[in-house]
């Protein structure tokens, strides 16, 4: 990590959603530790233990809106709330996401469609809303903004009982590609990639398994985060911050060339 007298993201704005926990705090911290302001959004109320935490924790350099991010309303809030505050945005995460798992024949649609309305509607919605202020604020740095969308590895292959999931993710990897290609086209300065995590040790991940206990499917969410570890060619899981550091590359000077590329952090599990 930098150090204060070497800090690349120093003058970046930066806007992550789901900023509170899991990956999406860890690219947080690593922006703000290398310089950058970030605006986090996430359902959480501005008052709330965790919010006030992660933002009194992080100092000047972070504020907090919540948000949904299905809501076009939404959007348009924290959009006002980035040209207020900043004036500018150059990198925009969209991270916000959640999961849906079981039998094709069992899910019902509007589980289905929440699951789409948060993991694709919400990339899109965020994207359509920053476009503007990303194009303007992209003609300060080499390569342009940044819009860093967080797939998954399931973006890229299927997996028993992830129907939902798998369809999200592959979405929001082609939906990607689609827009730097049309950026690039129109000469905006714009770059648009995505990041494809394995398996990490989020909230989201020690819920859902969780949810696969109580079904039976094991004694402890322990067992099943081991089962997982054994089939990953590393041989364990990741932490956040080696997501952290995907995003924070994809964020800067040095992925200048690079946009509509799919970044894979999944310890070798897709490899095989």
């Amino acid at each position: 990590m930098s150090n204060a007298n070497d800090r690349r993201m120093q003058g970046r704005v930066a806007f992550v959603t789901g900023g509170l926990r899991g990956i999406g705090l860890a690219i947080v911290e690593r922006y703000v530790a290398e310089g950058a302001s970030v605006v986090i959004s996430d359902l959480d109320k501005p008052d709330s233990n965790i919010a006030s935490e992660v933002i009194e924790r992080l100092g000047d350099h972070a504020s907090y809106i919540a948000a949904n991010v299905t809501g076009e309303d939404d959007w348009k809030r924290a959009s006002d709330m980035v040209r207020e505050r900043h004036g500018k945005l150059h990198i925009l995460v969209n991270n916000a996401g959640t999961d849906l798992t079981g039998p094709v024949e069992s899910l019902s649609l509007p589980d289905w469609r929440r699951i789409m309305g948060i993991n694709v509607d919400g990339v899109f919605l965020g994207t359509r809303e920053f476009v503007p202020l990303l194009a303007e604020s992209g003609k300060e740095v080499r390569g342009g903004s940044s819009i860093i969308n967080i797939s998954s590895i399931m973006g890229l292959v299927g997996y028993a009982e992830t129907s939902a999931y798998n369809a999200s993710k592959g979405a929001v990897r082609l939906f990607t590609k689609a827009i730097a290609i049309e950026f690039a086209t129109k000469k905006m300065p714009i770059r648009a990639n995505s990041i494809h995590p394995g398996f990490v040790v989020t909230p989201l991940m020690q819920a859902g398994f969780q949810r696969w206990v109580d079904k039976g499917f094991a004694e402890r969410p322990e067992d099943l985060m081991e089962t997982m570890a054994a089939t990953t060619p590393v041989g364990r899981l990741a932490d956040p911050s080696e997501l952290a550091g995907a995003a924070f590359f994809l964020a800067g000077d040095d992925s200048s060339y690079m946009t509509g590329a799919e970044v894979v952090v999944d310890g070798g599990w897709t490899a095989q």
